[in-house]
């Protein structure tokens, strides 16, 4: 039986999103989670690379100018955010973002779901694991996915968030504005000519949203929201006592589409955004 249902895609085309239950079982989030762990164990990030991640627009110019992050493509890379160091400069927590383009074998839904939605040829462009930690863990702001990863024509990017814990109104879950994918992006993050300064910045401007179109979207330990790249979506703070942690990662129809070269990330000779079809 398909896990995705052709009255979950008449959802995603109609609202810019669909959530569906059971992508993975309690087990393998708790095994993704412990490899996740691991790896933070081992992490060793410089001082002068601990680049605080944000995505309100005065921050997000200064972490695009940073070289740790504009390089980030084909590796590793760890971001914090602001609260996580003590007042010894101790780290408390982080807020990881993985460019390195990896998905995880527990996903093994995800091709017959991109089949579903009528995908010739997906890569994959990008993963992250991240920390919505007690708390601590910070608002992401409104904003549409297409506004850093950019293609032409639009519509060519979708995004996987991975609920590894229940993600519930108190700890943080996504926020929707339904239907807003069909209004164009009015934002995008490009880089500046090589050698230049700043190395990114922004053109165009986020428009201001209404609170009241937006409808939080809780999905349960497992689960994944499929989102639309043009979608504009925000999550609050995590004030509650509980983690909220995810794993996400974006694909992109490559078929007669073309990655935009303005793009902040961009895939290397060694490592090409990799198909997701492997037969």
């Amino acid at each position: 039986m398909d896990f995705m249902t052709d009255r979950d895609v008449q959802k995603y085309s109609q609202d810019g999103y669909v959530v569906l239950d059971g992508l993975l079982t309690s087990r393998e989030c708790d095994e993704l989670r412990q490899r996740m762990a691991e790896i933070v164990d081992r992490m060793d990030v410089p001082q002068h690379c601990r680049t605080t991640f944000s995505t309100s627009p005065d921050q997000q110019q200064q972490q695009g100018n940073a070289d740790y992050f504009i390089t980030s493509g084909d590796k590793i890379r760890f971001f914090f955010e602001k609260g996580v160091f003590d007042d010894k400069g101790e780290l408390r927590s982080i807020f990881f973002l993985s460019s390195y383009y990896e998905m995880p074998n527990e996903v093994r839904a995800l091709p017959g779901m991109a089949k579903k939605l009528g995908l010739v040829s997906p890569v994959i462009l990008q993963s992250m694991f991240i920390f919505k930690q007690p708390g601590i863990g910070g608002e992401v702001t409104p904003h549409q996915d297409a506004t850093f990863l950019h293609t032409e024509p639009l519509g060519r990017v979708a995004g996987l968030w991975i609920a590894l814990e229940d993600a519930t109104v108190n700890n943080g879950c996504l926020w929707f504005i339904p239907g807003s994918h069909n209004s164009g992006v009015s934002r995008r993050m490009v880089r500046t000519p090589k050698g230049s300064f700043p190395l990114t910045h922004f053109t165009g401007l986020e428009p201001a949203y209404e609170d009241a179109k937006f409808i939080p979207v809780p999905v349960k330990k497992g689960g994944v929201i499929l989102i639309h790249g043009e979608v504009v979506h925000r999550s609050a703070e995590n004030t509650s006592e509980d983690s909220r942690h995810v794993y996400t990662f974006h694909v992109m129809e490559a078929q007669d589409t073309r990655w935009s070269p303005d793009n902040w990330l961009q895939p290397t000779e060694e490592l090409p955004f990799p198909p997701l079809y492997t037969k």
